[in-house]
């Protein structure tokens, strides 16, 4: 990888990360948990747009793009310097935010803008060379950034550090809600309880819906107790889903908050998503769908 330069404004979308499900299988000397999930993208996440500047400038705005703001830690300026700092790159960069995925809610949000970062700045600055090279930046930005440069459906392992591609899923329809409660990720390890899970992966094709639906009611998300009971909304965004019609399986993401529901289609998942925004005006609510594109960011240049 070698630095250049590059004149053209960089635009990548940075898509939310799901956890179809997720199995806590260990708990390691260190403190941290072993993992066992399988990750999948949304076609929808934050937006950022990467233009030449001679100093590191963010800027925030979008609906979230007040709290990104107020944020102690901001992981795409973290993962700009890191690559400044290993490629002995001079000049700077301004950065653009339009955060649509909520903080701290399970999404993933945070490292799929780092992940994001990474290959906005490689393409702005015209470093040369591939994801390979920048998974190993990757774990100094956190665990899950690794699979969101990946983008793809992905089995998870170690504290979800060890990506393991997973076969395609079925292009579902998905429902995203969130009672507008952050939930930090570390709180909800530290409550968690009781015995642990097996590894429940599989390895062969999920040809449609009601085959990965097959496969995920056997499985299950083991932190929703330990979040629900730091959150009680929480109980009642999946119950709120799995009422909706058209919802197949309705599920937490991740630590939480953000639930999610899975329909066939995206028109179904469009009319739930509309039914539950009035049920419930003050929580955060989306459709959207399951995301083949392969790619978590797609960059494009102006």
């Amino acid at each position: 990888m070698t630095p250049g330069s590059s004149l053209q404004a960089v635009e990548i979308t940075a898509r939310a990360k799901i956890n179809l499900y997720l199995h806590v299988i260990a708990r390691r000397p260190d403190g941290y948990h072993e993992l066992d999930s399988l990750v999948v993208f949304a076609a929808f996440g934050d937006r950022l747009t990467f233009l030449p500047a001679e100093e590191l400038i963010l800027e925030c705005a979008g609906p979230f793009g007040k709290a990104l703001e107020l944020a102690d830690d901001n992981l795409v300026l973290k993962a700009a310097r890191l690559l400044q700092s290993r490629f002995a790159v001079e000049h700077g960069a301004r950065i653009r935010i339009e955060k649509h995925l909520p903080l701290a809610a399970g999404l993933g949000g945070g490292s799929a803008d780092a992940a994001a970062a990474l290959l906005g700045m490689t393409r702005l600055w015209n470093l040369v060379g591939g994801v390979r090279e920048l998974a190993l930046i990757a774990p100094k930005l956190g665990a899950d950034v690794a699979v969101c440069l990946t983008g793809r459906p992905s089995f998870l392992g170690g504290v979800g550090e060890r990506v393991t591609l997973a076969p395609p899923v079925p292009e579902l329809g998905l429902v995203l809600a969130n009672p507008g409660v952050p939930l930090p990720t570390a709180a909800v390890f530290a409550g968690r309880q009781g015995a642990f899970s097996r590894p429940a992966r599989w390895s062969g094709p999920v040809d449609d819906a009601d085959a990965l639906i097959g496969l995920l009611q056997g499985r299950r998300n083991d932190l929703t107790g330990p979040a629900s009971r730091l959150v009680p909304e929480i109980g009642a965004v999946l119950a709120s889903l799995g009422e909706l019609p058209g919802v197949l399986l309705a599920r937490m993401s991740g630590s939480g908050a953000t639930c999610f529901g899975l329909t066939r289609t995206t028109r179904e998942a469009e009319h739930a998503a509309q039914t539950l925004r009035g049920r419930q005006p003050g929580w955060w609510v989306i459709a959207s769908k399951l995301d083949r594109k392969g790619a978590l960011c797609s960059p494009s240049a102006n």
